[in-house]
């Protein structure tokens, strides 16, 4: 336990990177103590990388060479609406934060938990300190029962902190203790220090993925159902099929060095803004729809680094903005390679999050699967990017569109020394058919498809009475292989990585239930 009033042992951070100044000498690490509650609550964004809402927290703390209590291991969860639910959620954040840990080889002395609420209408944070608290037992209890105690439990709302493990009576003020101001705490200069920034919340990052709601949204659909009716028929076809993908390509293409030209402007906002303003609504389309062919998507996997690797995240951003109406299962496509983009390129944040965003779209979606799987094992991206070197240079050479190296899904589904996990709830395992789109089990609504991996459905369009052209994601090119894809238990590693190791925001499943977001 924790005394309040006194200084607790010391935290060293493995998240924060050793960096030194570029002069000086790199023969030691940088390393942060805290030792109150209040410095535990202050680090909590630093050692997610984001502002963490609505979320349960478990941190690993491991003893390494005589220090006690060193930073491993984070996951999060959302919390369930349900209070039926806490128990279970509660289970599996302990049980796959610690599992993970074992399958490193550093199982965790101690946790420190955290539940992140902000109050709802007419509470305060005091009320939703009092109704967390149950949760915060279950967490500890969890914990417990896999001999892994927790030393602290927080609660932070409301710009306030409260600890439920406090032995000292009348220590801590009802209302709770005020947050410290953002960037002035020791973690907080170490962190700047060490160039390492603190996104916004998960909330503002989904934000610019997911696709419009303005009046602008009924124009891209109509450009989207005239795109559907010209072009399906041709990814169709098979002596048609190679020349939509080249059209598609060169398209993107261009639009990528458009980007890739535009004026820099400040801001996450005005960015999206500006890349909308440089995509008309028919090449939107025609993106959108052609990148549905996945022999196509995959080969623009391959803008992946150097730099048009930030042009091709901004356009795959752009496209699942674009993913309007019942078009919204065709946001997988535009979110994967997004996810694909932004972990090639170190972001582990936005990796996570456009990939669970991509497998709520379209759950049985194989690629992002395996890229999900992937990110959560801890995978170094650079064996896919040489999948994908390999792949264009072959194709460059032979002068011809070839299918995508199986080798490139082998290097995700089959990780070194690391047994396939089990299936997260609300995802299914693909483990008995070689396409990437067949069912495993439940039928979703809206889609049923042909033994070719087609679609056949034509959804009736409630606005004006349109109706939604047939046939509009064809994969009937498909080669990916099968294999456990599936995201496994919470998996976790200690590094000296930083914050940008962080959990990320996960998809809710079919039944409700919340997916565990874990950080290697």
């Amino acid at each position: 336990m924790t005394n309040h009033s006194e200084a607790s042992g010391p935290f060293g951070s493995d998240d924060i990177p050793a960096q030194e100044p570029p002069t000086g000498p790199a023969d030691h690490a940088t390393q942060v103590t805290l030792r109150t509650p209040a410095e535990l609550a202050d680090a909590l964004p630093y050692l997610l990388g984001y502002r963490p809402e609505d979320s349960m927290v478990l941190v690993a703390l491991h003893d390494h060479a005589g220090r006690r209590g060193r930073f491993g291991g984070r996951a999060r969860l959302g919390i369930p609406a349900a209070e039926e639910d806490w128990e279970a959620a509660a289970r599996q954040l302990a049980r796959g934060l610690v599992t993970g840990s074992e399958r490193r080889g550093s199982r965790p002395e101690r946790m420190v938990a955290y539940v992140c609420q902000e109050p709802g209408p007419g509470e305060s944070g005091r009320d939703v300190k009092r109704r967390l608290e149950r949760l915060a037992h279950l967490m500890r209890t969890e914990c417990g029962n896999l001999d892994v105690p927790v030393i602290e439990a927080l609660c932070i709302s409301d710009g306030r902190f409260w600890s439920y493990c406090c032995p000292v009576e009348g220590c801590c003020p009802e209302d709770g203790s005020p947050m410290g101001l953002p960037g002035t705490s020791v973690l907080a200069a170490a962190a700047t220090y060490a160039g390492i920034q603190v996104r916004g919340t998960l909330r503002e990052l989904r934000a610019r993925l997911q696709p419009w709601e303005t009046g602008a949204a009924l124009e891209q659909e109509i450009a989207l159902d005239a795109a559907g009716m010209s072009l399906v028929p041709r990814i169709l076809d098979e002596t048609a099929r190679q020349k939509v993908a080249e059209e598609t390509l060169d398209l993107a293409e261009r639009i990528i060095r458009r980007y890739g030209t535009a004026a820099p402007v400040s801001g996450s906002h005005p960015a999206d803004a500006r890349d909308d303003n440089l995509l008309t609504n028919d090449e939107a389309a025609t993106l959108i729809l052609g990148l549905q062919d996945r022999t196509t998507r995959d080969r623009a996997a391959a803008w992946m680094e150097g730099a048009e690797a930030g042009p091709a995240l901004r356009l795959w951003r752009a496209l699942a903005r674009r993913c309007v109406g019942p078009y919204g299962e065709h946001a997988a496509a535009p979110l994967t390679l997004a996810g694909w983009v932004a972990w090639s390129m170190g972001d582990e944040l936005e990796a996570r999050e456009a990939l669970a965003m991509a497998l709520a779209a379209d759950p049985d979606y194989l690629f992002a699967r395996l890229l999900h799987q992937a990110c959560n094992e801890g995978l170094d991206p650079e064996a896919v990017r040489r999948c994908l070197r390999a792949d264009g240079a072959r194709r460059t050479t032979a002068g011809t569109t070839e299918r995508t190296d199986p080798a490139s899904q082998n290097a995700l589904t089959e990780p070194p020394q690391a047994p396939a996990p089990a299936p997260a709830p609300g995802i299914q395992a693909d483990g008995r058919s070689t396409e990437p789109g067949s069912r495993t089990g439940r039928q979703r609504r809206r889609r049923a498809r042909n033994a070719d991996g087609d679609d056949g459905r034509q959804t009736a369009h409630a606005k004006g009475g349109r109706r939604r052209p047939a046939d509009t994601r064809p994969r009937a090119s498909a080669t990916e292989s099968s294999g456990p894809g599936t995201r496994g238990p919470i998996s976790t590693r200690t590094r000296g990585a930083g914050p940008g190791d962080a959990t990320t925001g996960g998809a809710r499943s079919d039944t409700g239930r919340p997916q565990p977001e874990e950080n290697g």
